[in-house]
């Protein structure tokens, strides 16, 4: 039965991921990053008014290519976690925005990390990374919960687009996990997101703190156990060491990021 269903699935693969490939290998793409734009200067102050002034930007000893970073998931997550800090100090560069980056990613993808997240509209993944065109495979839903079209999207971006890092991203007032905890009953298909929430509700009840916020860490907590045991793709690659999974909270009242041990 086993090997009927193995078979089957590379009949599929056949059919659904060998044309990408193909195409992959027959047109390489070098997704090296565009040049940061210069730094601009103090505007020359008008009459009495004070020149307004331009914070640094923060500068990186080496620009990464997307290929080094899925080559390097450790890394990938420091340039995340870095881009993070430049959000959240006002110190964004927004880069491989332009024009120049539009035209190439049009010939292929290259993202270097799979973000889980949450559909909230205060959670805008690129930005609150500080990322560009082409960095990050996104699958979003309400409470970031995934089931079979989000494993097998996550599936794809790690099998045929190479992202070895995957970053499930909670954040702080989920109105998903507080239905969860405090709503005994929600309307049509939202309870099937409520659903899968619940297990991590329970699991925090009782415990010191706000029960709504404890939900929300282990709601990220379980759900990254969860990707990293799901058979047959990802749970092979991290036990290879070839995938990285983790989880973080972001805060919507100060835009930084928590790594979730």
């Amino acid at each position: 039965m086993f090997s009927h269903h193995y078979h089957f699935g590379q009949r599929l693969a056949s059919v659904f991921f060998a044309p990408a490939l193909a195409l992959a290998f027959v047109q390489p793409v070098a997704v090296a990053q565009s040049p940061k734009p210069a730094r601009p200067s103090p505007m020359k102050p008008a009459g009495n008014q004070p020149a307004v002034s331009v914070p640094e930007q923060a500068t990186e000893e080496k620009t990464w290519t997307n290929e080094e970073l899925q080559a390097d998931p450790d890394m990938a997550l420091k340039v995340l976690m870095e881009g993070n800090g430049r959000f959240a100090a006002g110190k964004t560069i927004h880069p491989r925005q332009d024009i120049a980056r539009i035209r190439e990613t049009a010939k292929g993808q290259k993202p270097f990390a799979i973000i889980v997240g949450c559909s909230d509209s205060r959670v805008p993944n690129e930005i609150v990374f500080d990322q560009g065109l082409g960095d990050l495979f996104i699958v979003r839903t309400a409470g970031q919960v995934s089931t079979y079209s989000s494993w097998g999207s996550i599936e794809f971006a790690e099998e045929v687009l190479g992202a070895k890092l995957i970053f499930v991203l909670g954040h702080t007032k989920c109105g998903a996990v507080q239905a969860a905890v405090q709503v005994p009953e929600v309307p049509g298909h939202i309870v099937t997101l409520i659903n899968d929430i619940k297990p991590a509700a329970q699991r925090v009840k009782g415990q010191p703190g706000d029960e709504v916020q404890n939900a929300i860490r282990e709601n990220v907590r379980m759900q990254v156990e969860k990707l990293k045991g799901l058979e047959p793709v990802l749970a092979k690659r991290v036990r290879e060491g070839k995938l990285k999974v983790v989880g973080g909270v972001y805060d919507i009242e100060t835009g930084l990021v928590t790594l979730v041990e």
